[in-house]
């Protein structure tokens, strides 16, 4: 039961990092950007989708941002 939580809290934050990050631009024009599908990153912002770590890796080089951006240290 503790990972299914570690997995939802980490799920949660990366959605919640996309969202932000994406603002006011539509799933279409954020996705060209990340080089994702739109339906990918949909699924990512609805924590259904499962990302690789070098998927993840990716995503920050192409938004310029950090991991830790995303999963900040407690």
């Amino acid at each position: 039961m503790q990972s299914e939580r570690v997995r939802y809290r980490l799920r949660k934050q990366l959605a919640d990092f996309l969202r932000k990050r994406r603002g006011d631009q539509t799933f279409a024009e954020f996705s060209r950007k990340l080089g994702l599908s739109s339906s990918t990153l949909q699924r990512m912002e609805m924590m259904q989708q499962n990302v690789t770590i070098d998927s993840l890796q990716t995503l920050v080089d192409r938004l310029g941002a950090q991991i830790s951006d995303i999963f900040p240290e407690k």
